[in-house]
């Protein structure tokens, strides 16, 4: 469907807003109904056919990309969740915390690299600054940030996948919701770590400025382009296949995640995507 009608059928559902859901629907789906009378769809659709291509691909918010950097991303989380439980001095419960979550990353990465998604990263070498292993409280304010950013990537997935439509379109757009609850978790799991409360979004955060005071990203807006995730995390000092400007290492995926621990090691019990 062109954008602009979905914003033609987003602004009748808004001026609709004090009705029953239901309702809603009924009224937008009559409004639908009126425009296929008209002729409207039809012509909708071919002039938007005839646009030159950069304006319909949405680039960067196309499937591919999206799914590409998901998996890049669950790379890098991949090395600093394990990694940092093997470095890092943490209590008992943190470092249990700490290596479900790496568990669970690689899990991720290896659902998005499967037939079902079919996604393939950019790279698979990750430059890591050695301040994020310095302590734990860089280790956890890192996680915070960084899970944040992968909340926003997937709320952001979830938005395009479903815009896509059809089956493909709303399967991927539950994956993408069931990626995201999961690191919601383990930002949760980590800011409590850091003697905050865990618990404190009603609604995960997408587009709104980073109220949470102390972070690097305090004050900051979400991202609306899922290349912009890439953007935040070579900002905090990561690279992918080249060296940052901050001092570091690099770590290779499959050498680390041959090392990352089991489902069976840490008690993760949800294993495939539904």
């Amino acid at each position: 469907m062109p954008e602009f009608l979905d914003t033609v059928f987003d602004s009748v559902d808004e001026q609709h807003r004090d009705k029953p859901a239901a309702t809603r629907r009924q009224i937008v789906g009559g409004a639908a109904a009126a425009l296929g009378t008209m002729g409207m769809l039809g012509w909708a659709q071919s002039a938007h056919a005839q646009l030159p291509k950069s304006e319909i691909t949405d680039a960067p918010n196309n499937v591919e990309t999206i799914v590409n950097v998901a998996a890049t991303a669950e790379v890098l989380a991949t090395i600093v969740n394990t990694v940092g439980a093997e470095r890092v001095k943490l209590d008992a419960v943190t470092r249990a915390n700490i290596r479900a979550a790496a568990t669970e990353e690689k899990i991720h990465y290896e659902a998005l690299v499967s037939d079902a998604v079919g996604a393939k990263p950019v790279t698979k070498r990750i430059w890591v600054p050695d301040e994020v292993f310095a302590s734990a409280e860089n280790l956890l304010t890192t996680l915070v940030v960084g899970d944040q950013v992968f909340i926003n990537a997937y709320l952001l997935a979830g938005t395009v996948f479903a815009r896509a439509g059809g089956l493909r379109g709303s399967r991927f757009s539950r994956f993408a919701a069931e990626f995201m609850g999961v690191e919601a978790v383990h930002r949760a799991l980590a800011l409590q770590s850091l003697g905050r409360l865990g618990n404190d979004r009603a609604f995960m955060k997408f587009g709104q400025r980073e109220p949470v005071a102390g972070l690097p990203t305090t004050g900051q807006p979400g991202f609306y382009k899922i290349t912009d995730a890439v953007t935040i995390l070579e900002s905090a000092g990561f690279g992918f296949g080249k060296a940052s400007s901050k001092a570091g290492a690099f770590y290779d995926y499959d050498s680390v995640a041959a090392r990352t621990p089991t489902a069976a090691e840490t008690g993760v019990n949800t294993l495939t995507l539904s």
